[in-house]
């Protein structure tokens, strides 16, 4: 069995180069993606339909429901799952998406031991000034208003009583998939911007804002996942801040920075990556590898 991941950022044609390349390859796919995860947001996560899907098995996507939680550990089970299916059934694994925290941790593994449930208890703010007076080298590497990895970090701290510095040094991460093959898709910035555009177009025709009006209806705005980009906007058309036509714009304005912080976030913690922009090349160099 070969497994291997495909990654890149938002819109750069991961989805449809992997179920071309699992096609060829007698591949399941794995989703590393952590909006396609929920059920009933099909729309704004850009998941493959079950029309495209096919008779290609995938994990990852519509795992819980959006008023359920989903974090790293559930997405390492659901690798741990497909790499099962796919060993017993003689399959090869595709893991695609955008999601690279997920996929570090899949790399570098994960520090286990401290107790996840564990919430801020204080404001955002003085946890982060707690924990920087107590760990400066951890800290500096994160935002003050990164709410999720504060937390994070805190839990560490109330769990364990070490700062994560000292923490991490005596519970070392155990890789899960270090020897993963990486191929990364890389566009220009303004053909990205361009599949972006047509992206976005694409989501209003297949009804984004009757699908957001449904999930506000049945889940309300409480759950995080009614925060990502495609849901948040439409609500702000929804409440009658924005029209139609700077939706749009927006969705798209803002689906274009994600992408960026997808690449920067590729390029600064993933190496011996296969890079190329042009899918075809991309498609070769894939099939290639599996051919070894």
């Amino acid at each position: 069995m070969k497994e291997i991941a495909i990654i890149g950022s938002t819109a750069s044609g991961k989805t449809g180069l992997s179920l071309e390349i699992a096609q060829q390859t007698n591949s399941i796919i794995l989703s590393l993606d952590s909006l396609s995860v929920y059920k009933e947001i099909d729309i704004a996560s850009a998941k493959p339909t079950a029309h495209e899907r096919g008779d290609i098995i995938h994990f990852g996507i519509d795992e819980v429901y959006p008023n359920e939680e989903f974090d790293v550990l559930q997405f390492i089970d659901c690798y741990k799952r497909a790499k099962n299916y796919a060993q017993e059934h003689g399959n090869n694994l595709i893991i695609v998406g955008g999601t690279g925290f997920y996929l570090k941790a899949l790399i570098e593994g994960l520090s286990t031991g401290v107790d996840s449930k564990i919430k801020l208890d204080i404001p955002v703010d003085e946890a982060y000034d707690l924990l920087y007076s107590l760990d400066k080298e951890y800290m500096q590497k994160i935002e003050r208003n990164d709410r999720y990895r504060v937390e994070k970090a805190y839990a560490i701290y109330k769990d364990s009583n070490l700062s994560p510095t000292q923490y991490f040094k005596e519970n070392p991460k155990v890789p899960i998939a270090p020897d993963l093959k990486l191929f990364e898709i890389l566009w220009d910035r303004d053909e990205l911007r361009r599949r972006i555009s047509l992206r976005t177009k694409q989501m209003f025709k297949d009804g984004i804002i009757d699908e957001v009006i449904y999930l506000e209806r049945k889940y309300t705005r409480e759950p995080n996942c009614m925060s990502s980009i495609g849901i948040i906007e439409t609500l702000e058309y929804l409440d009658g801040k924005i029209n139609k036509e700077q939706l749009e714009e927006k969705i798209s304005i803002n689906t274009a920075k994600l992408a960026k912080r997808q690449n920067t976030f590729n390029r600064g913690q993933f190496n011996q990556m296969q890079v190329s922009n042009i899918i075809e090349n991309l498609n070769s160099d894939i099939l290639k590898y599996f051919s070894l």
